[in-house]
């Protein structure tokens, strides 16, 4: 049944199903408390919108040093857990302050900078272990179908929600979205601790060769990546535990610490142009946030009619990812190539700016707002998370998690700010036709990316990890 979805093939099928659930679980938490932080925004006021991004920018800065603390210190199948159980005590705190007092500001404000940072970082977690877990080839084939997972997830969420609410209240949703939260902790270590080495990306070999394992390259492969890490004294304690084979990869420590995750994001070309991308992705899509609240805090007074669009356009953005994910993204992923589903959103986000320029009415944001989300879900994301799949092992948690947290955030802050500052000189209008030339630069540069992916792809069976590492902070510094 599952191979008439998706192109699985023997050997996959369990870490498939448990990278689904896994994804399911995630952001079936995150969207049970969803629309209560989009009314969060306007409750505390559209004037704000600015203080709260930058807000959260500052929220990521602090959170990225520990998180790579985190990651250098403990292994994968200890630190991937820790994230999550350290957010789920998170929403233990907001229920136990929102009971105390449901109408303090400070909270509410809180809550909505707090979830803001909780999104980006577990999804951030989740497909730095996905691109880890699995090579560029079986993403191309399976990470619509993983994504999918969380559009299932999404929908669930909401649903729950609204059948819930009138039952246990408002406040209690919180203490069921941790609780699934916790569910993801638990698929997430035993992905892995028990994912089958047949299913762990086969580049990982040349890129523990890189890092000096130039003997012993079997069943001594994590001594060359601990050496390479400076853990002399663990590396032997190791090898006398495992004498006849290799230790577990999730066993071993994959980060250094911050500045190592850090330094490749600025000096590889690759990572830079990832960046690039995930700016533009921001900043077009904050515009479009920006402009949504506007004209939904002027056209509707009533809160409870705008927490029900809210978790309208939620739903039909939901629905439409699943189709796309389920039935369609592996394929043309597959058949057409990564450029065409990284060249999705740009496309529909210039289609979407020139009917806002047009027609700035509710119905135009919301299908564009539904489209160009479904979209990102259904094709941009999925592709996006295949263009780290080559990177070294490393960068696949630090780099990716600063540029997926601190990075999109930073742009999300600067991109509120001049939209607040720039719409009341040039008007809706102009703001959203000044768009079109980004939307075309995002375009250009999606292709230029899903390129330099196609040829790292194809040197690493030859070469293991080189062509990545050339392209990262080591050999091409």
């Amino acid at each position: 049944m599952l191979r008439r979805l998706v192109d699985v093939r023997p050997g996959e099928t369990r870490a498939l199903l448990g990278s689904f659930a896994y994804f399911f679980c995630l952001l079936c938490s995150y969207y049970l408390l969803r629309p209560v932080r989009e009314e969060m925004g306007i409750t505390g006021g559209v004037k704000n919108l600015p203080w709260l991004f930058s807000a959260t920018f500052v929220a990521m800065l602090a959170a990225a040093p520990l998180y790579a603390a985190v990651v250098a210190r403990f292994p994968r199948r200890r630190f991937i857990p820790i994230v999550y159980r350290f957010f789920t005590l998170n929403v233990l705190v907001f229920f136990a302050l929102f009971r105390r007092d449901p109408a303090h500001a400070g909270t509410a404000q809180a809550f909505y900078v707090w979830t803001s940072v909780f999104n980006l970082f577990v999804v951030s977690v989740f497909w730095g272990f996905m691109a880890d877990l699995w090579r560029s080839e079986q993403g191309k084939r399976l990470f619509g179908f993983v994504a999918a997972g969380g559009s299932a997830g999404a929908l669930v969420g909401p649903l729950l929600a609204s059948l819930l609410v009138g039952k246990i209240g408002v406040l209690n949703l919180l203490l069921l979205a941790a609780a699934v939260l916790e569910v993801a902790s638990q698929c997430a270590g035993w992905l892995a601790r028990s994912a089958p080495a047949a299913e762990r990306p086969g580049e990982e070999k040349g890129a523990q060769k890189e890092r000096g394992a130039q003997k012993e390259r079997g069943a001594q492969k994590e001594r060359g990546a601990q050496e390479e890490r400076g853990a002399q004294e663990e590396r032997g304690a190791r090898t006398a535990e495992g004498r006849g084979a290799p230790a577990r990869e999730g066993d071993e420590r994959v980060g250094r610490g911050f500045l190592s995750g850090l330094r490749p994001v600025f000096r590889s070309p690759y990572l830079l142009g990832i960046s690039a991308l995930t700016l533009l992705t921001t900043l077009t899509a904050t515009v479009l946030y920006w402009q949504q609240m506007h004209v939904i805090s002027a056209q509707i007074a009533d809160r409870a009619e705008r927490t029900a669009l809210f978790a309208s356009m939620d739903l039909y953005t939901n629905l439409l990812s699943l189709v796309v994910q389920g039935f369609v993204t592996g394929h043309v992923m597959r058949r057409a190539g990564l450029a065409w589903a990284l060249a999705a959103v740009p496309v529909v986000s210039a289609v979407g700016f020139l009917g806002l320029a047009v027609a700035p009415v509710i119905p135009v944001f919301v299908a564009f707002q539904v489209a160009r989300r479904a979209v990102h879900y259904g094709f941009e994301r999925p592709a996006r998370e295949v263009l780290f799949t080559v990177v070294p092992r490393e960068e696949k948690y630090t780099s990716k998690s600063f540029i997926d947290t601190v990075v999109y955030r930073g742009g999300d802050a600067a991109s509120v700010w001049a939209s607040d500052a720039l719409a009341p000189i040039i008007g809706a209008t102009m703001l959203s036709l000044g768009m079109l030339p980004l939307c075309a630069a995002w375009l250009a540069l999606n292709l230029a990316m899903a390129r330099r992916q196609a040829a790292l792809a194809a040197l690493a069976p030859l070469v293991g990890e080189k062509a990545a590492v050339v392209e990262g902070s080591r050999e091409g510094a």
